[in-house]
């Protein structure tokens, strides 16, 4: 066995199989596996192994197209054939038109990376898969490239591909011990010897915290007891002469695909059971749960509904075995929170089908820093400081109970609610806010105008759309107040904070006391990594002269290990305040009046002029108030203490009263900023585009020495772009234009929605997009199935020229 290597990824399921091929098809070819048994004995063994090319967004609707593509490869290969049926076709089933619309959504997203659904009525739906009944059907989504896959063989293929390129695998050799060394380097400890690597990758399935256990970290995955049965062979099958396309209904919660001459069904039980909770035996390999068909009958019996010839046949076997679950459903793919040198591709409910693109993109991270998409979707920093075992098992029980049920547009479940509030949060439930999720953060949606007000979850306008209207009109004409929590705060010290920013971000970033910049951090490839609120604090009783970076709410981790990985032997001390201090906006034109009746300063413009920032009392509570607006109006963004937090906004709301102060939510908050051309990270900014194709032209100084990204970007100039983002006023007034969806012109893809909303202000449906650069100006969107005319706009149609924001 190697002492030493250059990565060593530890599990030999499909998760550890697909990584380490694909880091030799990166350029890693001394790379190591260590699985503690055999390969696949996991949950790989066990896999219903089907392979969808379905996904709720870009990112997963091409990591598995890259699984069909390199599946069909392996399965082409003469020398080791791989077991893959591919083609049988997949149907969603459907019985309500919200549901349908968002197939319609999923079609035209899925459209923009080169896959095509098409979307079914019922009576289609019947007659591609002739064992189904129409009853309390609508239609389905139609997945012609849906298939299923034999695991070992799989698993087996890609390993004996990532040997012959040099790598090495190790099999019933189980880790002892991780110890991550001064250079950030780490020795794996076996039973077998140690291995001295770069870089670890914990691919252990539903064994994952034993392994994260070693190197001091928790991950958000649970595991599920899952049943799925083999029936006998069926004559319906036998007689049509061809192989049945997978079904997978949200109606009765299962799914089936044919095996042999009968069918796989799998059940998605609301009766459900968590695993492995108080901890794993080490003998449980290739081993299974005990069977519990009891606590599937109420779907077995839809089931019945949905295929009659289930009634009518045996049952040849049945499995129930654990899967793994994260706290949001999506994989946990990349970097490990806090830790260098360490990444992981966990949590892969749908292993076998998403493998080979997961172990794809990790791949590309670990060799390359990034992947060719945007990976937020599936980072494991998406997540900050409230996931726990708890937590992570009452989420993952409400999305095995929702399986096949996507999310609509802001709905939010509510399973695990509550896990991040403030001191505000029960006074504004009592006021009756509507409240999202923002990582784990219950903030405002927006104010119930009656006790039992409710909206009808879709894809078109809701009831919600006049209350949002409402509360706009009071950030434009009045003044309101907004409760922005989690937001993510850095403070930066040390005599090298200056010029330790400078270098990470692209622009010029002032450094003056008393001043706030916009500044967008690049990586290495020079595409958009982050962007960044800088306010510089002058030294008083409160601290020493310091710089506040503020960012996203779920940027915290993110944030935070690119900036710690770049400081180097520079003085510069990195504390986060995220989880301390919450942010009050009051916006509006009589924002400076209700400012002016709560603190002694003197908020005149001349005084605090538009991006300054001031440390007072609002009230009697200590703040940190900064001149900035995302809503487009004149606005204090107001930073307080948690503990002061109920007492500064008592005093705000009393002094609005004679101004007719509201409260206003997020919707109203996205609404405005559309309108003023600001951008929504990892909907706008994303990794997949340079600032220059994201239309960030002015926060871009190419005559700085030295930032990070710098060579690249100089190097996409000359290559030119290859996109270009666009403000578009679309041409309809009963939905938005979601993310995801397709521009089109003359019936090809020419681009793609980042982001949509209604502006109230304006009374434009608008959209942001990244579409080729020689795109003309009229186009149109491919919104719920309908091709709805669209026109290129100029950013910002609201107060173009800033005036209301400077006051």
């Amino acid at each position: 066995m190697k002492t030493q290597t250059r990565a060593v990824v530890i599990g030999g399921g499909i998760a550890g199989c697909s990584t380490l091929y694909h880091l030799t098809q990166e350029g890693w070819t001394d790379v190591v596996l260590v699985e503690r048994d055999e390969l696949t004995s996991g949950t790989t063994w066990h896999s219903a192994a089907q392979v969808t090319n379905f996904g709720m967004n870009q990112t997963m609707v091409g990591l598995k197209t890259h699984s069909i593509n390199l599946y069909k490869e392996l399965r082409d290969d003469a020398d080791y054939p791989v077991g893959y049926n591919h083609g049988d076709g997949g149907i969603r089933l459907a019985n309500t038109e919200a549901q349908m619309e968002g197939y319609r959504h999923f079609a035209s997203m899925a459209r923009g990376m080169g896959v095509e659904y098409e979307v079914l009525d019922a009576q289609e739906c019947a007659r591609r898969h002739p064992l189904i009944s129409t009853d309390n059907l609508l239609g389905g989504l139609w997945d012609g490239n849906d298939g299923d896959i034999d695991p070992a063989s799989l698993c087996q293929a890609l390993a004996r591909r990532a040997r012959k390129a040099g790598a090495e695998v190790y099999r019933n050799t189980p880790v002892t011990g991780l110890t991550q060394l001064k250079d950030d380097s780490w020795i794996v400890h076996t039973d077998k010897g140690d291995i001295a690597c770069e870089v670890v990758i914990n691919a252990c399935g539903y064994r994952v915290n034993e392994v994260g256990s070693m190197m001091g970290v928790h991950h958000p995955v649970t595991s599920m007891e899952h049943q799925y049965m083999v029936t006998e062979d069926i004559p319906a099958i036998v007689e049509a002469g061809h192989r049945m396309p997978l079904l997978r209904c949200p109606i009765s919660d299962y799914y089936s695909r044919q095996e042999k001459n009968g069918l796989l069904v799998g059940f998605y039980e609301q009766d459900c059971k968590t695993w492995g909770m108080d901890g794993i035996d080490p003998h449980f390999v290739n081993a299974l749960c005990p069977d519990d068909l009891d606590r599937v009958m109420d779907v077995l019996e839809g089931a019945f509904e949905r295929m009659p010839a289930l009634m009518d046949v045996g049952i040849k076997s049945i499995v129930n075995g654990p899967i793994t679950y994260t706290i949001d459903g999506a994989p946990l793919v990349g970097p490990i929170p806090g830790k260098r040198n360490a990444f992981c591709i966990i949590g892969l409910r749908a292993g076998l089908g998403e493998g080979g693109g997961h172990g794809w993109l990790l791949a590309q991270q670990i060799v390359h820093g990034e992947a060719c998409y945007d990976t937020w979707c599936i980072d494991p920093r998406r997540f900050t400081g409230h996931t726990n075992v708890e937590l992570n098992a009452l989420k993952a029980i409400e999305d095995y109970q929702n399986e096949f049920r996507f999310h609509f547009p802001n709905e939010h479940r509510p399973a695990g609610r509550n896990a991040k509030t403030t001191p505000l949060t029960p006074v504004l439930a009592a006021e009756g806010a509507e409240f999202t999720v923002v990582n784990g953060w219950e903030r405002v949606e927006f104010m119930k105008p009656t006790p039992d007000f409710h909206v009808t979850h879709g894809f078109k306008f809701d009831e919600s759309f006049d209350v949002v209207a409402g509360e706009v009109d009071a950030v434009q004409n009045a003044v309101g107040i907004c409760e922005v929590n989690g937001f993510n705060r850095f403070e930066i010290t040390g005599e090298d904070r200056h010029s330790f920013l400078d270098h990470m971000i692209c622009g010029r970033v002032t450094k003056k006391d008393g001043r706030v910049g916009l500044g967008y951090l690049l990586n290495h490839h020079g595409m958009v990594k982050a962007e960044a609120t800088v306010a510089n604090i002058p030294a008083s009783d409160r601290g020493p002269a310091r710089v506040w970076y503020g960012s996203a709410a779920a940027a915290e981790f993110h944030d935070m290990d690119w900036l710690q990985a770049h400081i180097g032997d520079a003085d510069v001390q990195i504390r986060s305040l995220t989880n301390d201090q919450t942010i009050l906006v009051i916006a509006g034109p009589k924002a400076r009046d209700v400012m002016q009746a709560v603190s002694r300063e003197d908020w005149s413009r001349e005084a605090f002029p538009w991006l300054s920032v001031r440390e007072c009392f609002i009230g009697f509570s200590p703040a940190t108030v900064l001149g900035v607006s995302f809503s487009g109006e004149l606005a204090y963004e107001i930073h307080i203490p948690n503990a002061s937090l109920f007492a500064a906004y008592t005093a705000l709301r009393k002094a609005g009263e004679a101004h007719g102060m509201k409260m206003f939510g997020a919707l109203a908050v996205d609404s405005m900023r559309m309108e003023k051309g600001f951008l929504h990270w990892k909907a706008d900014l994303l990794t997949e585009f340079d600032p220059f194709e994201t239309g960030l032209d002015r926060f871009i100084k190419m005559d700085k020495p030295d930032f990070i990204g710098r060579d690249a970007l100089v190097k996409r100039q000359a290559d030119g772009p290859t996109k270009k983002f666009v403000t578009l006023e679309v041409n309809n007034t009963y939905a938005r234009a979601y993310g995801g969806a397709s521009v089109m012109v003359d019936g090809k893809v020419v681009g793609t929605i980042s982001s949509g909303d209604w502006g109230h202000r304006t009374g434009l449906n608008l959209a942001y997009a990244f579409v080729d650069t020689d795109m003309p100006d009229t186009v149109e969107i491919d919104m719920l199935g309908e091709m709805v005319a669209a026109t290129v706009i100029p950013a910002g149609p609201y107060d173009p020229d800033y005036a209301l924001m400077r006051g």
